[in-house]
């Protein structure tokens, strides 16, 4: 056939050429049709569809805004990581801290970066890193801004078993304490209050508003429970674990941070392996079904990687407030997102923490915890969100 044929509602075909069908819309045989899409109502409203990037199997949507707001956070964060190493009693110079990274540095500038100062940055990045994508992933579960490892009880739970084991003294805590470790003992802490919250707020599914108040009551007693073992222990354990609840980076060593950073790019490759089937969640459970998407399975994975990574937090710097309820709600503004983006959350975190430490070394009078600064940072923006929930 080389002439037109038309077709009973007056729409027409042609093997080798382009034909004109019912609004105005062709379509060629011969090959894909690459021209702009027409609206089919006549309209004038053309459909836009946002570019994506194949790689093989791989398919993802390219979205320039966010990349560019990824990027720039991943720069300040590298920027802050630098000026935090270089500040100090011995001062060194931008320009000779990114020599001494890449391995061209004096010897001084290397002993005195890579063995007395790089831990206690890199454990602030790391635990930045796991305190934001947690909270990105908690607040995206519960679909609440105000759900985060601070309010859910795991950092009060990992706290209460940290204290327990610094304020009991003999029998078996001394025994986990020279076997296991400190920080081990709250990254289990911090696991099993997560899932006593969880099984406790399960009714036929999460409900994000049930989650928050059973978090809360779960970080009440827990931090009950920590109070009577402060008040009732000995004065020189009371300052041992008051140092350690504030949260801070100081005295941070390399087997600790070794420890926190595997197990976090360990726990990030899982959220990553899994983070494609969790966006068709944000349309509901009964879209995503209809998707594929095992909706149950992938949320209680995503809530395990959350509590896991909030516990190795916590095992590296203590309760750490606010970094992990504030990173995910900056980064979802900045990069004009409807939920928390995981990546631009982890770097928020980390840009958050280290420089709240930078804020809490140099610029105040005297050196304090970096806790204290993210929490005079921290309980303000909070009080902004509880203000903008009940205006809208």
């Amino acid at each position: 056939m080389n002439g037109a044929d038309v077709g009973p509602d007056g729409a027409t075909t042609r093997a080798g050429g382009a034909d004109v069908g019912p609004g105005g819309a062709t379509a060629r045989a011969g090959g894909p049709d690459t021209r702009a899409p027409v609206d089919p109502g006549g309209t004038g409203a053309a459909a836009r569809v946002a570019p994506g990037v194949r790689l093989g199997a791989l398919s993802l949507v390219w979205r320039p805004w966010v990349a560019g707001v990824t990027l720039l956070l991943a720069a300040a964060a590298f920027l802050v990581f630098c000026v935090s190493i270089g500040v100090g009693d011995f001062p060194i110079g931008l320009p000779r801290v990114v020599a001494t990274l890449l391995g061209r540095g004096e010897q001084v500038d290397a002993f005195v970066i890579m063995d007395l100062r790089m831990p206690r940055a890199l454990a602030g990045v790391v635990v930045g890193v796991a305190l934001g994508v947690s909270g990105a992933l908690t607040q995206s579960l519960a679909r609440n801004p105000l759900a985060s490892p601070d309010v859910l009880g795991i950092t009060s739970g990992a706290g209460a078993v940290a204290v327990f084991l610094v304020t009991v003294s003999g029998g078996a805590a001394t025994a986990v304490v020279s076997s296991v470790g400190l920080s081990a003992a709250a990254l289990a802490g911090g696991l099993g209050t997560g899932l006593l919250v969880y099984s406790l707020a399960w009714r036929r599914g999460i409900d994000g508003f049930r989650l928050i108040l059973i978090g809360i009551s779960v970080t009440a007693v827990m931090q009950a429970i920590t109070t009577w073992l402060l008040v009732t222990a000995d004065i020189r354990d009371v300052a041992r674990a008051q140092a350690w609840l504030v949260g801070s980076l100081d005295n941070r060593s390399w087997d600790e941070v070794r420890v926190a950073l595997w197990c976090t790019l360990a726990l990030l490759v899982v959220v990553s392996s899994v983070a494609f089937q969790f966006k068709p969640m944000h349309l509901g459970d009964d879209v995503a079904a209809g998707l594929g998407v095992r909706y149950s399975a992938v949320r209680a994975v995503l809530l395990l990687c959350a509590v896991l990574l909030a516990g190795v937090a916590v095992s590296a710097a203590g309760p750490v407030p606010f970094v992990a309820l504030v990173a995910p709600q900056v980064a979802m503004r900045l990069a004009r997102c409807p939920t928390p983006p995981l990546t631009a959350s982890g770097l928020v975190g980390a840009l958050l923490l280290t420089g709240s430490d930078l804020v809490a070394r140099t610029v105040l009078p005297v050196s304090l915890p970096v806790g204290v600064v993210t929490a005079a940072i921290g309980g303000p923006f909070l009080v902004y969100l509880l203000v903008r929930a009940n205006r809208g």
